[in-house]
């Protein structure tokens, strides 16, 4: 492998947006009844509308598979809501932002953060197969064949990988979000391993993840050149604890041990969306 490229190949799906909102719940309590029943509705009606667009068609993506907002109240003091959006470019997700500004509803929430980020599959185990198979035919890295070679291997994983590439949000009480980073330093840089070590770190670190597949659902999304951090971390599940093991054994593993470096910790607890006005009168 050493005289492939070390960038593994990988594989991107619907576009993400996670909105983290304050709610001013002081002025909040000087609106009339009547005009807080108004915008409750108002923002109701755009989040149900929001919530069930459908995908449009394109990119091997299934028309069954919806683009979907989903809602939650947030715990502690980053924050009071989460929105997340998964829709099939920037430009949707940036007329989904355009939307919620028009809602009366908007002057009483503060942005306190966001995070732009793609869905992504890596492809560290079949990047070396198809490496090695571009090169036993004989084409030079990164010549016309090669890169053929490669599309071709791109095409075929995406079409059968569809489903986890352009996922609906899952309806699971709770979320857990989290940006993160692999380690660029003067001592330890994940972008200096040698690729197949890399594979091998990788393996290892999804064979965790995967033995809590029936209990938690993860959604990486890739975030270079879109956001602070290098990927996204959405976990889903109805057993918030399930967080702390998941995340406290794989610290454990090298990959996490040795070259990861975490952001903030984002959790909340799904808001359905008929159910704004009781959060908005303080009840979940």
């Amino acid at each position: 492998m050493a005289d492939f490229p070390p960038v593994p190949l990988t594989l991107e799906g619907s576009s993400v947006l996670h909105q983290f909102f304050h709610f001013d719940w002081k002025s909040w309590r000087t609106v009339p009844a009547p005009e807080q029943e108004r915008m409750a509705a108002d923002c109701v009606e755009t989040l149900r509308r929001l919530e069930g667009e459908d995908a449009q068609a394109g990119s091997g993506q299934s028309s069954a598979a919806p683009a979907r907002t989903a809602l939650y109240s947030q715990l502690g003091h980053k924050g009071d809501l989460i929105l997340v959006h998964f829709r099939d470019s920037l430009e949707a997700l940036n007329q989904v932002e355009l939307e919620l500004a028009q809602s009366p509803l908007y002057d009483y929430l503060e942005q306190r953060h966001s995070y732009v980020s793609v869905v992504e599959l890596g492809l560290y185990e079949s990047t070396r197969k198809t490496y090695e198979a571009a090169a036993a035919k004989g084409f030079e890295p990164h010549s016309e064949e090669w890169n053929a070679e490669v599309a071709g291997s791109l095409k075929r994983a995406g079409e059968a990988m569809a489903p986890r590439l352009f996922p609906t949000i899952p309806g699971t009480k709770y979320l857990c979000f989290y940006p993160m980073d692999r380690k660029r330093g003067e001592q330890v840089n994940w972008y200096t391993v040698p690729f197949a070590e890399r594979q091998r770190m990788m393996h290892e670190h999804g064979l965790i993840g995967r033995r809590y597949g029936g209990e938690v659902k993860q959604i990486i999304s890739g975030s270079i050149g879109m956001d602070d951090w290098e990927w996204g971390v959405d976990l889903f599940a109805e057993d918030p604890v399930i967080f702390k093991k998941l995340i406290y054994e794989m610290r454990f593993d090298e990959v996490s041990a040795v070259y990861a470096l975490f952001g903030q910790f984002f959790i909340g607890v799904r808001l359905p969306v008929e159910r704004l006005s009781a959060w908005l009168a303080g009840r979940l």
